[in-house]
């Protein structure tokens, strides 16, 4: 359902000022799950909360972790091997929780069935489910159409052999990677088209490796080899800053005329979008990378055009298309079909909103093709995703006149103190 909160954007000339980047919502996802599979008690500093881990933490809980705050952070007693939940587990509009965890329902005892909300239900799932299926695990999409709700029946994974797709989606690789380390016998999983998104499953690779979890793959990730019968170990976690979401304030800056210091994004990460300091340099924009900060100068219309891959990168197309939108030249951003499956068909919802600002852009043969200009004030939607809707906030800074977008709640699915931030820095935004 689309949220009922406007947001009313004015032209902004500077923004300025210095704000803390939010923690990493995919870190905090890995976290919460490997903690809730480790005997004994992690602690979970600078956690994320938003709506997408508070539907990983209640489904950790319906598995049998024990999860409560103390002293700003998340102290997570977890489980050696997971409880049948009580009733469906909620995933909310979480592909990760939903992801992650359909594979670590098939080690409890009993039947587990995961749902979510309208967006959910549109994501991808049957190349997890016929990897499952390969390792004895009995599960199924309830509408019999490859996507949730899900139908798992536990009793343990055997292990053995399993193939899946590497182009749809990193997060089945991780559900994986999650679950097997509990199975009755060794499990091989091959991975039969190029990886996408690969720092997400290094980021995973790093977080099983601090609970103890022992593994191997070869170096294009192409196959993994898990040994059988591990515990986890409870281990601690600090949360860096989120690169994926301070992406649209450092965008902003670029944009125009400003100059925004992001602190809490680490110069050493395993995030994969941190590439968008590369991008933004590239682009013309002076960005200074600290230990523990960026800084962005705008050059206003001083941008250019470029050619990006990101496939590894997803999440960063729509801020990269509004920057796009605002240099000179064209750009073509490849690496993009995925996108017609994340929270809404971005592709369409990039297309149509960016469209209604002036600006001509083309899905071509998988490829998005952006001629920059000038960007006029529209109404906009925010397709009830979270990326379109911060997209849309940052082009409006520097469209002419006054732009509304409609629907923003979705913002607090990643980032619940977007709206603030960007006012803090000088953005001219009001909420309705």
């Amino acid at each position: 359902m689309i949220g009922l909160t406007d947001l009313i954007v004015k032209k902004t000339e500077t923004l300025s000022g210095t704000v803390t980047a939010p923690p990493s919502k995919a870190h905090t996802h890995r976290a919460l799950v490997a903690a809730s599979l480790s005997e004994g008690v992690s602690k979970i500093e600078n956690a994320l909360i938003c709506d997408d881990t508070l539907a990983t933490i209640n489904a950790c809980r319906m598995l049998g972790a024990e999860i409560s705050e103390v002293e700003d952070a998340f102290a997570v007693k977890g489980v050696s091997k997971p409880n049948t939940p009580e009733n469906v587990i909620d995933c909310r509009e979480s592909g990760a929780t939903i992801r992650f965890l359909t594979p670590v329902c098939a080690l409890a005892d009993g039947i587990s069935v995961l749902a979510g909300r309208q967006g959910l239900l549109r994501r991808p799932m049957k190349p997890l489910l016929e990897a499952l299926k390969q390792l004895r695990v009995d599960c199924y999409s309830a509408r019999h159409d490859g996507f949730p709700p899900i139908i798992v029946f536990g009793g343990g994974i055997k292990g053995g052999r399993t193939a899946i797709w590497g182009d749809v989606s990193s997060q089945f690789i991780s559900g994986l990677l999650f679950a097997t380390p509990m199975a009755s016998n060794s499990t091989e999983v091959l991975v039969t088209t190029d990886l996408e998104s690969k720092p997400y499953v290094t980021m995973t690779l790093d977080v099983l490796h601090k609970h103890g979890i022992k593994f191997d793959f070869q170096l294009d990730y192409r196959r993994f080899d898990i040994p059988p019968n591990q515990r986890y170990a409870p281990s601690d976690h600090v949360i860096e800053g989120d690169y994926s979401s301070a992406a649209f304030l450092l965008a902003a800056a670029a944009i125009t005329n400003s100059r925004v210091r992001i602190n809490g994004l680490k110069r050493e990460t395993l995030q994969g979008d941190k590439v968008i300091v590369n991008v933004l340099r590239e682009m013309g924009a002076w960005v200074e990378l600290g230990e523990d900060y960026v800084e962005v100068r705008g050059v206003g219309h001083s941008l250019r055009g470029m050619n990006l891959d990101l496939s590894d990168s997803p999440d960063l197309v729509p801020v990269c298309a509004v920057v796009a939108s605002s240099a000179k030249g064209r750009t073509m951003i490849s690496g993009v079909k995925r996108l017609h499956f994340k929270e809404s068909d971005r592709m369409l919802s990039l297309s149509s909103e960016l469209g209604k600002m002036g600006v001509k852009i083309t899905d071509l043969e998988g490829q998005l093709i952006i001629e920059g200009g000038s960007l006029r004030g529209a109404e906009l939607n925010s397709h009830n995703d979270h990326r379109i809707a911060m997209a849309c906030a940052v082009a409006a800074l520097r469209a002419e006149g006054e732009t509304v977008i409609h629907g923003i709640d979705c913002i607090s699915k990643s980032y619940p103190n977007f709206v603030k931030d960007l006012r803090e820095l000088g953005g001219n935004l009001i909420e309705r």
